[in-house]
């Protein structure tokens, strides 16, 4: 068991995204780390700074947008003034991680670990023991990523091709390649093989080295964020120039085609909360309608499913078998646990409309 706080560690918390197919719960200014996904009583990102508190204690930084910042500092007020980098606007994953990386490089960070703040884990103590073994390997200047052992062959998650156990390294694997998100038919055939894992996008690096594969790559994008960590007055200049890309494709696929990445494979239970669905999945099966929220407001005969109560109305559903309704003051959703990715569809009509004031 991994209790201990981790040397020269921190661990860096990308807070971004909307959560668009958890409409109408989750909007651009209420986004899902925000809201309690659980029953716990705390929040996505509060749960996310709780299992990293035992291994880092305060050294963390989170990377969010300018509209969230003051969110975020009030639900983990007690971190740092400094532990909140504010984004200008979303540039996908490379800028938020590696602005962390350039500001952490300076503070003298000898490792640091990116987890997502909207991300739901069980067995924090395993989850705590691959993130030591991860940052081992980092240390001898690896990449490395922690893979989710996948439960069924999905079509949502990207791959990681896993290869020969890392010389030194019990726990580590080698990473042959990382692979998009396959049909069903292909990712039966990974499952099947038992050498594939589903990447979460967790990356346990030293600074300086996920800099410096960036650089090999673009040197311009690194040298932007350097300078930014250098002089945050530079930040509005700069950042909007600085490319949009996800840090799969920046560094870790190439890095992983020049024999650079490793892998440690998680043994924890893992939920990225994509939609209804796996929302319902999480909160367990009944044989009746999971509620979260106020179960005094919700009625409920012969139907089973998910329930959201969060308007303060009284909800009720009869007869109704396998549904998702969620009834928030502004905007109620109602559909089958099925057609669950098609919320995404909804929030784009309603943003065509120029609804921006419901989503």
């Amino acid at each position: 068991m991994v209790a201990d706080e981790i040397p020269g560690f921190w661990a860096v918390v990308p807070a971004g995204g909307a959560g668009t197919r958890l409409w109408p719960l989750s909007r651009a200014a209420s986004p899902k780390f925000l809201h309690d996904l659980t029953g716990s009583g705390r929040s996505l990102l509060e749960e996310t700074h709780d299992r990293l508190a035992p291994i880092v204690g305060d050294r963390m930084l989170v990377v969010t947008g300018v509209a969230h910042q003051e969110a975020v500092r009030r639900q983990l007020a007690a971190l740092p003034a400094d532990a909140v980098l504010a984004e200008p606007s979303a540039r996908d994953s490379m800028a938020a991680i590696g602005l962390a990386a350039a500001v952490l490089e300076r503070r003298g960070a000898e490792v640091m670990g990116s987890f997502a703040a909207d991300h739901v884990i069980t067995e924090p103590d395993r989850f705590r023991e691959a993130v030591a073994a991860a940052v081992d390997a980092a240390r001898d200047d690896w990449l490395v990523t922690i893979g989710i052992a996948p439960t069924f062959p999905s079509s949502a998650f990207g791959y990681i091709h896993q290869g020969e156990p890392l010389e030194g390294h019990p726990l580590v694997r080698r990473v042959v390649e990382f692979v998009e998100k396959p049909s069903v038919p292909v990712a039966e055939e990974y499952l099947a093989s038992g050498r594939y894992r589903w990447n979460a996008g967790m990356f346990v690096v030293r600074p300086t080295v996920l800099l410096d594969l960036l650089a090999d790559r673009d040197p311009d994008f690194a040298a932007n964020l350097r300078k930014i960590a250098e002089d945050p007055a530079l930040l509005p200049e700069l950042w909007e120039h600085l490319p949009r890309i996800a840090i799969d494709h920046a560094i870790a696929e190439p890095a992983a085609a020049l024999g650079r990445v490793a892998t440690v494979p998680g043994t924890f239970g893992w939920d990225d909360i994509g939609d209804f669905d796996s929302l319902a999945n999480l909160l367990g099966e009944q044989e009746t309608c999971s509620v979260l929220g106020d179960e005094s407001t919700v009625h409920l005969k012969a139907a089973t499913g998910l329930v959201v109560p969060a308007s303060g109305r009284v909800v009720a559903v009869i007869g109704l078998d396998d549904v998702v309704v969620v009834d928030t003051p502004d905007a109620l959703l109602v559909m089958s646990r099925e057609r669950a990715q098609d919320v995404k569809a909804i929030v784009a009509a309603l943003k065509d409309q120029g609804r921006a004031d419901l989503t």
